[in-house]
């Protein structure tokens, strides 16, 4: 009777397992909006130390040398830790390399920011959803958590991954689905 009982618990734990297995699976391919189509993924490393996996969907038509011309999203699904207040923090230091921009303008976007993310756990996804001339709308768990409505913070925080000025040209590369520079 005890192993029968086991047996039926271990069958019962391998469904359940396969089961939000696939779900999971589901939703990692999934597009974020109508439209979009997957461009590539890639892994931030940082000594060795995975820090998020990253994921790209773009519009048909998508053009890299041209990024913020059509609507996107990239999903960030972390590995580690991290409170809004330091996700802010260190995206305004990122954004710098896309382009410039005043100290109010960075003021004032990095407390946007920070009221429109959410502190994350390990497994926990955002994914930012980029619309040309109107902003950056962020979700987790399926329902938007914030809005930064300014074209130019889309612009460029969106570019911290896809303007090739960006501090990682592999994980831009990976995301683009083309080689990595030299």
């Amino acid at each position: 009777m005890k192993n029968r009982a086991a047996c039926a618990l271990l069958v019962w734990a391998t469904a359940v397992f396969h089961a939000e297995t696939a779900q999971a699976q589901g939703a990692d391919t999934a597009a974020p909006l109508a439209g979009l189509q997957r461009a590539g993924e890639g892994t931030l490393r940082v000594w060795g130390l995975e820090i998020y996996r990253a994921r790209l969907w773009v519009s048909p038509g998508f053009a890299p040398a041209d990024y913020a011309a059509l609507p996107l999203a990239l999903e960030l699904s972390y590995a580690r830790s991290f409170s809004a207040a330091a996700i802010a923090e260190r995206s305004i230091a990122e954004m710098r390399r896309a382009g410039p921009f005043s100290a109010a303008q960075a003021t004032r976007w990095q407390q946007a920011l920070q009221a429109a993310l959410r502190d994350v756990q390990p497994g926990d996804r955002i994914t930012g959803l980029y619309q040309p001339g109107r902003g950056a709308t962020f979700r987790m768990r399926g329902r938007t958590v914030g809005t930064v409505a300014d074209p130019e913070f889309a612009r460029l925080f969106f570019g911290i991954w896809l303007a090739p000025q960006t501090s990682e040209p592999g994980l831009r590369a990976e995301l683009l689905g083309t080689e990595a520079p030299p």
